[in-house]
């Protein structure tokens, strides 16, 4: 008799790409178990920007949502314009220090670039391009690569394994270890099948952020 195997854990290197708005919590919260899967699997990672005021120009918002998505280009912006001087290693932990101090010290959006900066030891007037549109199309690329991937009727994070995107996966708290391992494995799995498109559920619960960022 034939045995048929059951093992289901890829084991091939896969490539990912993350993008993310450094004002979304849920990205936030998928960023930290991307970082914990970088530790328990073989995954190489790039780190893309992509933007929620972008995502949402000319739709027809409520006016507080209306007023986070104007201040939103600030700290998405820095992140393009950090990158463009500094190289692509700095995107992420950028993103890093600007999260932690947005969603986990709740500071507002200029402080929490000014203080991440200083932590980066980047230049303080880099913070001048949350203000300007000079890296915009820049931006705007980067975000439209997730969107030509995964579809405009989502938001962030996105997340492409080997090239096939998906919005999410939206997690809370963020898995560590070997069960941020699993999950991803699950990723890897349904990125591989063909003519697979959504799994989703309601979310019953709000960002759980760990202490330590």
């Amino acid at each position: 008799m034939t045995r048929v195997s059951t093992e289901t854990t890829p084991t091939a290197r896969a490539s990912a790409e993350f993008w993310f708005d450094p004002l979304c919590p849920w990205a936030w919260m998928t960023s930290r178990w991307m970082g914990e899967v970088e530790k328990v699997r073989d995954v190489d990672v790039t780190w893309s920007v992509m933007s929620l005021s972008v995502l949402n120009e000319g739709r027809d918002l409520p006016e507080e949502y209306r007023a986070l998505m104007e201040k939103g280009w600030g700290p998405v912006r820095v992140v393009v314009a950090a990158r463009a001087a500094h190289g692509d290693d700095v995107v992420k932990p950028l993103y890093d220090a600007i999260g932690t101090r947005i969603h986990h010290e709740e500071q507002d959006y200029d402080t929490a670039i000014a203080g991440a900066l200083e932590e980066l030891g980047l230049p303080a007037d880099l913070a001048g391009a949350a203000t300007s549109d000079a890296h915009d199309a820049e931006l705007r690329a980067s975000h439209q690569r997730a969107i030509d991937l995964v579809g405009d009727d989502v938001g962030t994070p996105v997340v492409a394994v080997d090239g096939v995107a998906f919005f999410g996966p939206v997690v809370t708290p963020a898995p560590k270890g070997e069960a941020a391992g699993l999950l991803w494995d699950g990723c890897v799995l349904v990125a591989r099948t063909p003519g697979f498109y959504e799994l989703k559920r309601s979310r019953t619960q709000g960002p759980i952020f760990d202490t330590e960022g």
